[in-house]
């Protein structure tokens, strides 16, 4: 039997630094114990043994035969752990009988002994070749067997006969290694093209084996065995059972380890995605079926959703700016939010603050952080001069993906799986991942407008999916448990000691949209609305200093999602809210596309009509919806529920 051990002393061999060394003196000294090595070139060396043991830098160089750790054979617990029950008690019993035959005991010992044993035909005395012919009829198989176990035996014990039992490893089906490179070949050139038939992978191989090596040089095979060759090969190069996109998903990942980005606690990273939903909304504009986008921000420590965009057809550039907006300033929460659900203005969790001191109905939808770093997608709307103008005045550092690359983006992009899986397919009017999954009539089905849908999903958000545990968001320390995002904010908090808070609220106005405009004595006029405010006092009759667009023009900043103030920066460099002059009426947020599908309501009813009644009777058509859809819409919608 080889040994795993060997012999260190005066004239063993080592490799040390690719040149072979010889100990030619071993000695204790006050540092321990030395080896004194001479080279091929008479050069004397002195390392500590345990250096020379246990450094990369030395191997010793074996006398004999023996096991290595880098030989052609599997290891023990990898041979035996593929064995099925049945065979693994197959094994034990084999192994019985071969120690019996060397030793007379089954265990191998005579210190555990069964009854009986030693049997008179397997005593020491008695020749081993006597032996072996007394176990082969016991059993009932050759002799030749017999010797061929106690060899498999003596070289790896029960691993070595399961061994010699396991069929030799390599491909199935037998076909010469030419033809099955270039199958290979042809099927890697279909990765970025329309999905093939197996018939012409196997044609196209067949005349190109022809045409590379000559005709009758490589044998072809059959029609099935080329099958069952492709078969094997869609393991290594998926080709014909997934959708092309997920193939060619396969083929673009890296050969190496995935490296990621890892945030280290809140507001380090923020994700920035955009997606379109897999549900019909309606447009107030058009009155018609549309698609609808989605844009979020997500925090990539907690996986908190900090700001929520729907737009219909395609998004723009103000509409990532409106997001990062509500990052900066959360939307107020609804007001039939449950408690748990609304975070306070600040966005400290609710457990480190005294109870009382958020008020019923106070409080935002989300958390507010300032980001550190922006994940965003190569789209255009990402790529705006005023958003990247902003961020580098604010210090923020914006990290693009790499292109057609989602696993960068991982962590947003499970989120759109989760809300497609955990909310809209329940809805109205969804019509599935692809236009394979569309039902028959999924636009006749009842329906949402834009503003409606949007609100359904901030709440669920809220709701929801912020106190929901997630599989990703767990504690190092505590590998089992699964955390909530919002359980994970507050863990990122104690663990940081710290969140970045915006160090002034008013920096968020920089992300709105610019409009100018000049100011009257009555206020300003956007899009035939009034604003009017302290802040404008005694500026109608002073020239604007600046050279906009507009003649005397002055910038107001204008949240599209929140038409019932802007935002107006005077010559004192103090921010100021102007208010509509019909909000009193509204009583709620109303966002821009809310009241041009009510103007357009109300031109078709009134003869005169103006603001005042376009907002009370698209309030009027909304109470009356709101008793016939579904009712996660009642008092729970952002747009529709905050005071």
């Amino acid at each position: 039997m080889s040994r795993a051990g060997t012999r260190v002393g005066v004239g063993t061999r080592f490799r040390y630094d690719g040149e072979t060394v010889e100990v030619i003196e071993l000695a204790i000294t006050s540092n321990g114990n030395e080896a004194v090595l001479k080279d091929g070139r008479g050069k004397l060396i002195r390392l500590g043994v345990k250096e020379l043991l246990l450094s990369d830098r030395a191997r010793v160089i074996p006398e004999g035969p023996g096991p290595s750790g880098d030989h052609d054979e599997d290891i023990a617990g990898v041979v035996l752990s593929q064995l099925s029950e049945a065979e693994q008690d197959g094994v034990r019993e084999r192994a019985a009988h071969i120690r019996e035959v060397l030793t007379g005991y089954r265990s191998g010992t005579p210190e555990l002994v069964a009854g009986g044993e030693p049997r008179p035909e397997y005593l020491p005395d008695v020749l081993l070749g006597d032996r072996y012919a007394s176990k082969a009829a016991e059993i009932g198989v050759t002799v030749r067997t017999i010797e061929r176990w106690v060899r498999d035996y003596r070289r790896g014990g029960e691993a070595g006969l399961a061994a010699a039992g396991r069929p030799a490893r390599g491909r199935a089906t037998k076909v010469d290694d030419r033809w099955v490179e270039t199958a290979r070949e042809v099927m890697v050139e279909h990765t970025g093209e329309s999905k093939p038939s197996r018939t012409m992978v196997i044609e196209r191989t067949r005349a190109r084996v022809i045409a590379r090596f000559g005709p009758d040089v490589v044998p072809q095979p059959s029609r099935a065995t080329a099958f069952r060759i492709l078969e094997e090969l869609e393991d290594q190069h998926p080709l014909f059972r997934m959708s092309t996109k997920r193939n060619r998903d396969i083929a673009d990942r890296p050969d190496g380890p995935y490296g990621k980005l890892r945030p280290t606690r809140p507001g380090e990273y923020l994700l920035m995605d955009s997606t379109r939903l897999d549900v019909f909304a309606f447009d107030p504009f058009t009155l018609r079926w549309v698609q609808a986008e989605l844009s979020v921000g997500m925090d990539w420590y907690t996986r908190c959703i900090t700001g929520i965009r729907l737009t219909p057809v395609s998004t723009k550039a103000v509409d990532i700016a409106a997001v990062l907006y509500q990052s900066f300033r959360p939307p107020p929460a609804g007001r039939n939010w449950p408690r748990y659900a609304v975070w306070p203005e600040h966005g400290i969790p609710r457990t480190v603050l005294v109870d009382t001191a958020v008020a019923e109905g106070a409080g935002a939808s989300g958390p507010v952080l300032v980001p550190e770093t922006l994940v965003i997608d190569h789209g255009k709307p990402y790529d705006s001069e005023h958003l990247t103008s902003v961020c580098r005045r604010m210090g923020i550092s914006i990290q693009p993906a790499r292109l057609r690359t989602g696993r960068d983006k991982g962590p947003v992009e499970r989120f759109f799986r989760t809300l497609r899986e955990g909310l809209l397919q329940a809805l109205p009017g969804y019509k599935g991942p692809d236009i394979h999954s569309r039902g028959e009539h999924a636009e006749g089905d009842a329906f949402f407008f834009l503003h409606e849908l949007e609100a359904i999903i901030r709440e669920w958000v809220a709701v929801v999916y912020h106190h929901r545990p997630h599989a990703s968001l767990v504690d190092p320390g505590l590998p089992g448990l699964r955390m909530s995002p919002a359980k994970m904010f507050e863990h990122g908090m104690a663990r940081a000691g710290y969140i970045e808070a915006p160090r002034d609220p008013n920096l968020a106005y920089e992300f709105l949209k610019t409009e100018w405009r000049t100011i009257q004595h009555y206020g300003v006029e956007i899009n035939r609305r009034r604003y009017n405010g302290p802040g404008l006092k005694g500026l109608s009759d002073v020239r604007s200093p600046y050279d906009g667009p507009v003649k005397n023009g002055w910038p107001f900043q204008v949240d599209p999602d929140d038409i019932t103030r802007i935002y107006f920066r005077a010559p004192d460099r103090c921010w100021h809210a102007l208010t509509w002059e019909h909000a009193p009426a509204a009583g709620m947020l109303l966002s821009e596309d809310a009241l041009i599908f009510a103007r357009k309501l109300a031109a078709a009813k009134y003869r005169y009509p103006d603001d005042r009644l376009a907002v009370a009777d698209l309030l009027e058509r909304w109470n009356l919806g709101l008793g016939t859809t579904l009712e996660i819409i009642n008092g729970g919608c952002s747009r529709l529920g905050d005071g």
